[in-house]
């Protein structure tokens, strides 16, 4: 059920000996390492990037989990905010590691009413730059170095890095199920599991101390319940665990009545933010990570941020927030963006719209093709099975056809590697990178490709 990774070689561990470099053992090692293993692929792919006149053969961009469809709506007014309105004073000056008080108002206001539902304490906030380290900082204030991190597998892979680099905490994949039919409806977790992952994890001497689920999900775009939520939060608070939920997707969700979608969603389900049960349990143990990467496509502006109701934790992550801090130019920006409700109002309504519209497109040629695949209630991707096509079912295998794949059709996926899951050949598509026009190309050389194999 669980897969432990083996111990991450950090500078606390034993000495990496006679290694011809310059660098300390951790220097060695990060620049022998790879982030993730689609970045030369990915370099490549950017470098011959499609241009529907001027490289019509180009590449076509899968795999990274970028949002670019209503990239010129958020460009507009960003252009307004800085055209019409005085920078204030503040932006040249230090302010609170944990975010400007104007700007944490501003995000306690725009999540109060559009992801929780209820107000949020802008005090209970905290701002770093971007999701990674969010992840990386509450990680190195809420785990030892060999402390463990659940993970329901699959899950997205560069958590190993981003709570094993610094915090030296271990990457544990729990494995809830194999098929995509088993998670058709909702995604599956249960205390059961959590039970067998404490169990196994204490027997080799080790803490389960984090459980982090991401909902909607990634790589599947499925919910986690609010029944089922409820029901883990209580194990993780009896368990001195804590509870992360990423809800970095929360509103980029899927129209479920969408014509061309209705049928996959026999179960009415919707999403919930993770906030309202951390607000009723009141508990230390309760954390929620989000950003404006996906929901906004503002990945490059780099905001990210944690909620929680431990005074210690955010006293700890405000004195080791310094390194991380979102330049406060960004954040005048977006308290300007944010603070304008009706324009945030309209953006999400526009992006639903159009991710609704993208994942149709994605979902036609999958049935086409009979492809299986996880109906998506949110999130930015598709999780389809491509077993049928491996040659053998291993890990290998599934490498070469995710090569093959790009070599033959120009078209980069996200590979398997990492995520987990037992079962092999299956892939994450990303169909928010390009607009749709460009996102029909890329569907149909992927499908005319594996109806050649």
């Amino acid at each position: 059920m669980g897969i432990l990774l083996p111990d991450l070689p950090l500078p606390v561990r034993p000495k990496i000996m006679n290694h011809p470099s310059s660098l300390s053992d951790r220097g060695h090692l990060a620049a022998s390492s790879m982030i993730r293993v689609d970045m030369q692929l990915y370099e490549e792919a950017l470098a011959d990037n499609f241009h529907a006149v001027d490289n019509p053969q180009g590449a076509l961009l899968m795999n990274m989990a970028e949002n670019n469809l209503c990239w010129p709506t958020l460009q507009k007014k960003i252009h307004q905010v800085t055209r019409s309105k005085e920078i204030p004073h503040w932006v040249s000056n230090y302010t609170s590691a944990l975010g400007a008080p104007s700007f944490r108002e501003a995000l306690a206001n725009f999540l109060s009413r559009f992801l929780t539902k209820r107000p949020i304490n802008s005090e209970h906030l905290g701002c770093s730059a971007g999701a990674t380290p969010v992840v990386e900082v509450s990680a190195w204030i809420l785990g030892d170095d060999g402390d463990v991190g659940v993970f329901p597998a699959p899950s997205y892979p560069v958590y190993k890095q981003d709570i094993g680099n610094k915090a030296g905490m271990e990457k544990y994949d729990l494995i809830t199920h194999e098929e995509l039919d088993d998670i058709q409806d909702q995604l599956i977790l249960s205390t059961a599991h959590l039970d067998h992952a404490l169990a196994d994890i204490e027997s080799q001497n080790k803490r389960f101390r984090l459980l982090v689920l991401t909902n909607p999900d990634n790589p599947t775009g499925n919910l986690y319940s609010t029944a089922q939520l409820n029901e883990i939060a209580k194990w993780c608070i009896d368990h001195q665990v804590h509870l992360i939920v990423n809800e970095i997707y929360g509103l980029s969700i899927i129209d479920t009545k969408h014509p061309a979608l209705e049928r996959d969603y026999p179960k009415d389900m919707s999403f919930e933010s993770f906030a309202n049960i951390i607000q009723e349990q009141e508990s230390d143990y309760l954390h929620l990570w989000y950003s404006l990467s996906k929901d906004f496509g503002a990945s490059g502006f780099r905001i990210g941020l944690v909620y929680s109701l431990n005074d210690e934790f955010r006293q700890a992550y405000n004195n080791f927030n310094a390194p991380h801090m979102v330049s406060n130019y960004t954040q005048w920006v977006f308290q300007e963006v944010l603070n304008d409700h009706d324009f945030i109002t309209e953006y999400i309504k526009e992006n639903q719209a159009k991710l609704t519209h993208s994942y149709s497109i994605v979902v036609r040629y999958l049935r086409e093709a009979n492809i299986p695949y996880v109906p998506s209630r949110g999130s930015l991707f598709s999780w389809v099975d491509l077993s049928v096509f491996l040659d053998t079912p291993t890990a290998d295998a599934e490498t070469r056809l995710w090569q093959s794949i790009y070599e033959n059709t120009k078209v980069l996926i996200t590979p398997a590697n990492g995520f987990g899951n037992k079962k092999r050949g299956q892939f994450r598509l990303v169909y928010t990178a390009m607009p749709p026009e460009q996102l029909e190309i890329a569907m149909q050389r992927l499908i005319n490709y594996l109806k050649t194999l």
